[in-house]
This record gives C-alpha cells, sequence and structure tokens, in this order.
C-alpha cells in the first residue's frame, strides 16, 4: 500500500511530575530532512529518536518535538542545613558586635544565596523514564504512519481516476485517425497540384513518398505504448509500497507518448483530447511529489 509523506502525530501522557509532550509534523521531500527539538535532560535519547524516526518514516521533511511541562515546580537543589545554621551564627555574632540588636534583616534570603548552603541536585534519565518517553514517541509515529496511509487513499484515488481519464481518451481519439489521415492526404496533394502545375512528377514516386509520409504519422505504437504505461502505472500504485520515485518515472514516459502524439496529430479535435491528457498529467505528477 501506497503512503503519503504527509502526517501529523501528537501524543501527551504525564511521568511522575512532568507532563510530557510529542509533536510530529511531516511534509514532503526527495530525501529525509529531520530537525529535532529535544530539552537537554532528554538530549541522551535523541540518537535513539532519530534512528526509529529514520526507519518508520524514511521520506520526508519532519519537524519533531519533545516538550516537557513540570506539574509542580522542580526542586532546584537539596538545603545544607549544617552551612546554613553555620552562617546564621556567624550573622548573629556580628550583629551583636556592632551593636545591631534593632536591626531585623531577611536572612533566609540573604543565607541561602551563600556558598554552599544549596546543593544543586543533578537530574539524571532513569531507564524508566527513557522507556516511558520512546513508547509515548512511537505512539506519535504510529498515529503518523496512519495519517500517511488514510492520506494515500485518497490521494491514489485521485490519481487512479485520472490515469483512467487518459486512457479513455486513447479510445477517443480513434474515431478522429481515418478521417485525419485523409485530410492530410488531401492537403498535400491540393498544395502539391498549386505548386507544380507546369511541371510533372512520377506519379507512382508521388504515392510511394506520401505513403510513407502517412505512415510516419501514424499514432498506433504510441496509442498502444501509453495504454500500456496506464495500466502499468495502475497495477504498481495498487500493487507495490513505497512506488513514488517508480510512478513518477512511469508517468515520464506517458508524457513523452502524449508529447507524440500531439506532434503528430496535425487534427484539431484530436488536438483537444492531446491538451486535456496533459493537463491530467501535469495534476497527477503534483500529487506523486506526495506519494512516498
Amino acid at each position: 500500500m501506497q503512503k503519503s509523506m504527509t502526517g501529523f502525530g501528537h501524543t501527551v501522557a504525564v511521568y511522575q511530575k512532568k507532563q510530557i509532550t510529542v509533536d510530529i509534523k511531516c511534509l514532503n521531500s526527495k530525501s529525509l530532512d529531520l530537525n529535532i527539538r529535544i530539552p537537554n535532560f532528554y538530549r541522551e535519547i535523541e540518537f535513539e529518536l532519530r534512528a526509529i524516526t529514520s526507519k518508520q518514516l524514511s521520506r520526508g521533511k519532519i519537524d519533531l518535538s519533545l516538550n516537557i511541562e513540570w506539574l509542580e515546580p522542580p526542586i532546584p537543589g537539596e538545603l545544607n542545613k549544617t552551612a546554613f545554621i553555620h552562617y546564621y551564627n556567624s550573622l548573629q555574632e556580628l550583629k551583636s558586635q556592632l551593636q545591631l540588636e534593632n536591626y531585623t534583616p531577611d536572612w533566609f534570603s540573604t543565607l541561602v544565596r551563600m556558598p554552599d548552603v544549596v546543593n544543586s541536585v543533578q537530574q539524571k534519565l532513569d531507564e524508566e523514564e527513557k522507556k516511558f518517553v520512546i513508547d509515548l514517541f512511537n505512539q506519535a509515529i504510529f498515529q503518523v504512519l496512519e495519517f500517511r496511509k488514510k492520506e494515500a487513499h485518497s490521494l491514489i484515488t485521485d490519481i487512479v481516476n485520472r490515469v483512467q481519464i487518459i486512457d479513455q481518451n486513447i479510445d477517443k481519439i480513434t474515431p478522429f485517425e481515418r478521417q485525419r489521415i485523409e485530410n492530410i492526404k488531401q492537403r498535400i496533394i491540393k498544395n502539391l497540384s498549386e505548386i507544380s502545375t507546369e511541371q510533372n512528377y512520377d506519379s507512382n514516386r508521388f504515392e510511394q513518398e506520401l505513403i510513407y509520409y502517412l505512415e510516419k504519422l501514424d499514432i498506433t505504437e504510441e496509442k498502444v505504448r501509453l495504454r500500456n504505461h496506464c495500466n502499468y502505472f495502475i497495477e504498481t500504485i495498487q500493487k507495490e509500497e513505497q512506488a513514488g520515485r517508480k510512478l513518477s518515472f512511469i508517468s515520464q514516459e506517458m508524457g513523452r507518448e502524449i508529447n507524440t502524439l500531439g506532434s503528430k496529430a496535425q487534427d484539431t479535435d484530436i488536438q483537444k483530447f492531446v491538451v486535456e491528457m496533459k493537463d491530467e498529467l501535469e495534476k497527477i505528477k503534483e500529487q506523486l511529489l506526495n506519494i512516498l
């Protein structure tokens, strides 16, 4: 089954006192273009998240963000009570020596800023939290993959309809072919008669050259090849996986046959169908840009 390169994933969960949010947005791109935003606290699992993304999503412009929201203020550090009491006693002695009994400063805010009073706590990412975050990330990836499948389904339906329009136009051209050849033949004879009224020419040689010229203008082969390309395109898009590049190559071959039809046609009725086929093919190519 084909997949679109467009996809979105959003998951939220609470671990201990943290709300963790994962957001993934994918757009089309020729290769994997991964932009990841992650808190420093989770930096050690960034490589693993990149590896999961590369394996599961393979192509596309991917913006990935992982955010933390603290439900309660994090503990900035541990209070060194011994140091706190030491500084407090020292300041009380200094207050007495300087006879500042009536002076009542905010000792607490002063003391907590003193060296070694507050020891910062270095938080570490344990294995349990790693697994929790990676599981949450995988849930977001799964959402992206499901979105890609649904998006691709509507894209494929539209693309197949357009390929079928091109195929139907091949049949619509057929009724005009006999008259087209006759018109070209009569035009050549008329032009020749206008320039050769005073000149003799070999009528047998002329007939041979005319037949050769008309054979060169025959579009049967182009019609057959174009129909084969249409059938191969539909077969590929319905049966193969991640065939975006292959489908693009097939569409290029379809374009060559349509252009040859247009250049050989020399008929206004046939040209109308050729223009319609070109228009449908351009829309197909635009849609293929978003097929993985």
